[in-house]
């Protein structure tokens, strides 16, 4: 499906949120090394798993706010509140005031409002997108936010040290005005079935004990339970490229040759080999993504899903082995096609689970992979000081190990569900 046949919902939202993700991705990466530098490593990693239990309840409101209350107006309340968050962040690191305490609340709140925006963001594409084009769009989405991976980076470098408080306040505009955008130029897409009041019978707790009741039918959902718990497992590896991996490459990559010619040659240390295997990553997704997913859609579902796993752990391997910054571009070349195998298939497989009346709320449980993993997925770094970084690689290689085997036992529930249903 190509990009000038796409829902004007789509063209608008692709637009603007590829210049949040630039703008994000310009100081992100660098955020975990932030945190450990003021805080210290197991201050910092206890840190970012309490801000990320936020983020987890947050998406699960999301996902039943998006279906209740529309997709649009939670992602122009999620860009808003954002945006505010972002430029609170920049008060906590301007001129004025320098606050760690501050800018991490900001970061967590921010956090809060971006677990708001995502399952509202992925339902509004199962909404105006036919089931068979779903892994295409899902992958060009996917695509952008790894171009502004490969941009956000480089332009971070740059700015990020030297010009930290203009950055976010840049960050925190944009966000806003991507939500002026958003309310402009966008339509809601919730179907009207499920437009529900809750004001019924004026009982304050009632938006939560339904809230409670529609996520205990999706728990029920073995198949999907399956899948939350191997992504969850799966994401421990993935979410290791802006935790563990750039305060790993810091202490142990030390300055060393990248290229050489004649008397010439090119001189990286930690930051700068963090930056260049992170720019390898965002280039390689936006440059082969939509191909490896067109590739992998050919293949059955189970066996991308656990060979993806499988080269995740290979990775893992590699990383935990070399302080060498060609050995590390080659890890990260295998992290990367480990990310590209499941990287549509797995969205279109929700879609696919979904009843249309749940769709929000199917979308921010499958988010859960992300945000469960993000929470636990820190303890990382405090690890490294508690086990060494050879005993984490090594648990880190196993969960993923795991991972593959429950994605083949979902698989093994799912056939025997629709074996019993086409009965």
């Amino acid at each position: 499906m190509r990009i000038r046949d796409w829902d004007a919902n789509l063209k608008v939202r692709l637009f603007a949120e590829s210049m949040v993700n630039i703008t994000y991705w310009m100081f992100f990466p660098f955020l975990s090394i932030y945190f450990s530098e003021e805080f210290g490593k197991n201050k910092a990693g206890l840190l970012l798993v309490f801000s990320q239990i936020f983020s987890v309840l947050a998406n699960l409101m999301g996902g039943y706010c998006a279906d209740r209350f529309g997709r649009k107006r939670m992602m122009v309340l999620a860009s808003i509140g954002q945006g505010l968050s972002f430029l609170c962040f920049a008060l906590a690191s301007s001129p004025w005031l320098l606050s760690p305490w501050l800018g991490f609340a900001a970061f967590t709140v921010a956090g809060v409002f971006g677990s708001f925006y995502w399952p509202a963001s992925q339902a509004m594409v199962a909404d105006v997108v036919e089931e068979k084009h779903r892994g295409d769009v899902f992958a060009i989405f996917y695509t952008s936010i790894n171009i502004a991976v490969v941009v956000g980076p480089i332009l971070g470098s740059i700015f990020y040290v030297s010009y930290r408080f203009q950055l976010l306040l840049f960050a925190g505009a944009i966000c806003i005005l991507v939500g002026l955008i958003l309310a402009r130029w966008t339509r809601e897409t919730v179907p009207q079935q499920q437009k529900t009041s809750l004001s019924t019978n004026g009982k304050w707790y009632y938006f939560l004990e339904n809230q409670i009741k529609d996520y205990g039918l999706i728990v029920r959902d073995k198949t999907f339970l399956l899948f939350i718990i191997a992504g969850v497992l799966a994401g421990q590896t993935f979410m290791q490229l802006d935790l563990l991996i750039p305060v790993f490459i810091k202490d142990f990559v030390e300055d060393q040759i990248l290229f050489s010619f004649g008397n010439w040659s090119v001189v990286v240390k930690g930051e700068q080999a963090f930056g260049i295997v992170l720019a390898e990553n965002g280039l390689l997704v936006a440059l082969l993504t939509v191909y490896v997913t067109k590739w992998m859609s050919k293949y059955y579902e189970r066996n991308v899903f656990v060979l993806s796993s499988i080269v995740y752990a290979v990775s893992i391997v590699i990383f935990s082995q070399t302080n060498w910054i060609w050995g590390l571009i080659i890890a990260m070349a295998i992290f990367t096609f480990a990310e590209l195998m499941g990287a549509g298939l797995q969205q279109s497989f929700v879609s696919k689970l979904a009843p249309e009346h749940m769709r929000g709320q199917y979308f921010a449980a499958a988010s859960l992979r992300f945000t469960i993993s993000r929470t636990i997925a820190p303890l990382a770094i405090p690890m490294t000081v508690w086990v060494g970084y050879g005993w984490t690689f090594f648990i880190l290689c196993l969960l993923a190990l795991v991972s593959a085997f429950l994605y083949w036992v979902m698989f093994y529930v799912f056939e025997k569900q629709r074996t019993r249903l086409t009965a």
